[in-house]
């Protein structure tokens, strides 16, 4: 068996009821493995007390009830786990694909985008959805994906000023990132373009069309493709 945890933990208070275990500072696939893998090790173990498992880039947040447990007594739940953990039980990545329409009113800063770059909206977007993005965390507001794998040659610097409001479904870039809006709300990433599907649904039992650990695809579709199926996403 692999030991997926070659570096040692750091563990940190973080306020009252909270634990944060540190893998390291650097965005990485490896780092995320070794997140992922021991995110999904405390989800299906019984840890007396344990509340919320939360998973970032490069560290997970342990919220617990301060009068069932401790942050020693957590620490060393986690280091058993530790040592028996392996990367190769990770579930491979779930490929997400989403219809992004990169035109019109839904690539609000496309041209922006496109001018800082130094290449043209087509070959924006065909650089854009030629990718496949790994989803590192899910934050901000809910279901708002951070995708990691942007290539370089779209890094471009947030808006001076932010929005103080984003549509639902806008895919935008911020510096090395992009990433997608699931609710309409405040932001400053450049919008290049916008999907019809729904991916946050407080009704369902289950209500994010995807998780950290997934694989996204965008799709480019026309403005007509994007009317249809943000038709049939009401009905």
């Amino acid at each position: 068996m692999t030991n997926c945890s070659s570096e040692p933990i750091r563990y940190r208070p973080f306020g009252d009821t909270g634990l944060l275990l540190e893998y390291g500072h650097q965005i990485s696939p490896v780092i995320h493995e070794k997140v992922m893998a021991m995110t999904r090790a405390v989800k299906k173990t019984s840890i007396n007390g344990l509340k919320a498992v939360i998973p970032t880039y490069t560290s997970i947040l342990l919220l617990y009830e301060p009068g069932l447990t401790n942050p020693d007594q957590l620490s060393r739940s986690i280091e058993n786990l530790a040592n028996v953990l392996d990367v190769r039980d990770m579930v491979p990545p779930k490929e997400i694909r989403i219809p992004v329409c990169y035109e019109g009113e839904f690539a609000l800063d496309m041209a922006d985008l496109s001018s800082t770059c130094g290449i043209s909206p087509e070959e924006v977007i065909q650089i854009h959805s030629s990718l496949e993005y790994l989803i590192y965390m899910v934050g901000f507001t809910p279901g708002f994906a951070f995708l990691g794998g942007l290539d370089p040659r779209l890094y471009s610097p947030r808006l001076k000023t932010p929005r103080t409001k984003v549509p639902k479904g806008s895919v935008g870039i911020a510096n090395s990132q992009t990433g997608i809006y699931s609710i309409d709300s405040p932001g400053g990433w450049k919008i290049i373009g916008r999907t019809p599907l729904n991916l946050f649904d407080p009704q369902l039992s289950d209500p994010f069309l995807y998780k950290p650990g997934d694989q996204i695809k965008f799709i480019p579709i026309s403005e007509t493709q994007f009317r249809a199926l943000a038709q049939r996403e009401k009905e």
